[in-house]
């Protein structure tokens, strides 16, 4: 019989038994065709791979993240996947669709086409994510009803706004998730959900939403577990007492692994979805099962039956790996065909100006002035409590702090205070807005940073100790239509333009990956002491993620779903 691939000698993973059993693999027209101890006296094979005994097993699936956060184009981001041996992902451009709305959902689709890794991409359903904040594009019902009509849409991507789904039953989200649900009752919805227990809970996953990929604890674990939810587990939540608990419940069914967010410099560097596999197995997680996690439930959860396992039918998108333990991937296979090879050179091949012109020209801000960076306040001259934004290793969530700062004639002294200043300048040309709040805990020290590249608005966002620092480094990103800029002294420590829509950059891997370590050591070098100052900084705007944060309408509450002052007199 001919083949166009056969792979003999080999530890092939079964995901149905989650096990590894001996045998052959024979594919083809890009599918697994045979899997067991028939050989080459059956199969007349194209080409014949003798497997030495490696481990194979399906392509990694990550079914949860944006390729923006890593801040490079869909076709560096599958440059760099592929060699990690993830072959899918399901990506939701959200920060995308928050810049350009529908457009810019379609342009990522558009370039993602001839990529080597599949893209399957999730409809953002929360743009904006709240009405707290300025963007420059929004996603409305006929939006979805349009993606969904015209493109390959995989699943509705998370629900963000837990608060107004409890509060409001009237509210655009619920009137969101009440047409998914009539219109297209087999969509995935996905969710984000933190901390929520007990009945607020049960709302959420009533009104549709049944999975959460935030930061786990076991106890939260256990609740959504027990109500049905579908948890997928990003690195931030493998600590110790949630991988004890993954390892020693019966929820293999139950949940997967995602990345949600990756860094250039990580990627590069530590890998993808591999790197939390290989933490898992670290961390006591059976291989077979840890591999589960990341090819066979996620894909299931996504109704993608036609991959994440070898097996007939399945697409043949497999990794062969030399130690289970350390994940050592040596080949990569997609669709049959050899992706990547460790012991061949492995280029990237850029290509700029894959976008539509005026999505290089979004920064719509004039240059600011030092007097941009003065907190004008109507109090009468005295020292006041006021609300502090208080940044905390470990979690990019942040706590509404209590602190006192002096107004004096007409200003807020911040710069005498024990706090540095947060500001926010909304940058689309739509109303000038601004918001402005104090900040302290594990953020930088002295100097300033400025950054488009804020979550989800992706307004203008500055964080400083001083007026000139802070001017310097936001006109910097302005200049460059987009970016991060570290400055001390009036001396720009480190630059990364982000000239696509002033998130993303057409540069290769490589270079972005040690432009974001450099700027990752500036941000330390103020005084930033976080897991991950970058995501941290860039969620300070983010008014969907607990407890207080600012966007260009001004300081959030995120519990309570509402601007506060930061002044309480």
């Amino acid at each position: 019989m001919k083949v166009d691939l056969l792979i003999q000698n080999v530890q092939v993973f079964n995901s149905y038994f989650k096990t590894f059993r001996k045998g052959n693999v024979a594919v083809l027209d890009g599918r697994f065709l045979y899997v067991g101890e028939r050989n080459s006296e059956t199969f007349e094979a194209g080409e014949t791979i003798d497997g030495q005994g490696r481990y194979m097993i399906p392509g990694l699936i990550d079914i949860h993240l944006h390729i923006e956060s890593t801040m490079v184009t869909p076709e560096t981001f599958s440059y760099g996947l592929i060699q990690n041996g993830v072959t899918t992902i399901v990506p939701e451009p959200h920060e995308m669709a928050n810049v350009f709305g529908i457009e810019g959902i379609k342009e990522m689709i558009r370039v993602s086409k001839d990529c080597v890794v599949d893209m399957k991409y999730a409809i953002p359903s929360s743009v904006p994510a709240t009405s707290m904040e300025t963007t420059g594009g929004s996603v409305e019902i006929a939006d979805m009803d349009e993606l969904l009509a015209s493109c390959e849409i995989i699943c509705m991507g998370e629900i963000m706004n837990y608060v107004d789904i409890i509060r409001d039953e009237n509210c655009k989200t619920n009137q969101i998730l009440q047409h998914i649900r009539k219109m297209y009752p087999t969509l995935v919805i996905e969710g984000h959900v933190p901390k929520l227990l007990d009945l607020d809970l049960h709302r959420v996953i009533y009104a549709g939403v049944d999975s959460d990929h935030t930061h786990q604890t076991p106890e939260g674990m256990e609740a959504r577990i027990a109500a049905g939810m579908f948890l997928e587990i990003q690195e931030k939540s493998m600590t110790e007492e949630v991988m004890d608990y993954l390892i020693k419940e019966d929820v293999s069914e139950h949940f997967c692994f995602v990345t949600d967010d990756v860094m250039t410099d990580s990627l590069f560097k530590r890998g993808h979805l591999n790197h939390l596999v290989k933490k898992a197995i670290s961390m006591g997680m059976q291989p077979e099962r840890a591999i589960y996690a990341s090819t066979f439930t996620p894909a299931r959860r996504m109704n993608m039956t036609d991959r994440g396992a070898i097996a007939p039918g399945k697409i043949a998108d497999f990794v062969l790996v030399s130690d289970l333990r350390e994940l050592n991937i040596e080949q990569v296979y997609k669709n049959g065909k050899k992706a990547y090879d460790v012991r061949e050179e492995y280029r990237q091949v850029v290509h700029t100006k894959q976008f539509p012109a005026h999505f290089y020209e979004s920064i719509k801000l004039a240059p600011l002035s030092e007097s941009d960076f003065q907190v004008a306040s109507t109090a009468p001259d005295n020292r006041y409590p006021c609300r502090v934004m208080l940044v905390q290793n470990g979690s990019t969530f942040t706590e509404d702090h209590r602190g006192i700062v002096e107004v004096r004639e007409g200003q807020v002294c911040w710069e005498e205070s024990p706090y540095g200043l947060i500001a926010v300048f909304e940058r689309y040309g739509k109303n000038g807005n601004r918001g402005y709040g104090l900040i302290s805990g594990d953020t930088i020290k002295r100097g300033a940073i400025a950054t488009s590249y804020s979550h989800d608005n992706h307004n203008l966002l500055v964080v400083g100790h001083n007026p000139h620092d802070m001017m310097v480094a936001a006109n910097e990103v302005i200049r460059n239509q987009g970016g991060f800029c570290v400055v001390e002294d009036g001396k720009v420590l480190a630059n990364l333009n982000l000239p696509v829509g002033g998130i993303l950059t057409e540069e290769p891997l490589e270079k972005t990956a040690k432009e974001v370590e450099q700027l990752r050591r500036a941000m330390e070098s103020l005084g930033y002491d976080h897991y991950n100052p970058i995501m941290s900084i860039s969620t300070h705007s983010l008014p969907v993620s607990p407890a207080l944060k600012l966007t260009d309408l001004g300081l959030i509450d995120v519990n309570a779903g509402k601007v506060v002052p930061l002044l309480l007199m």
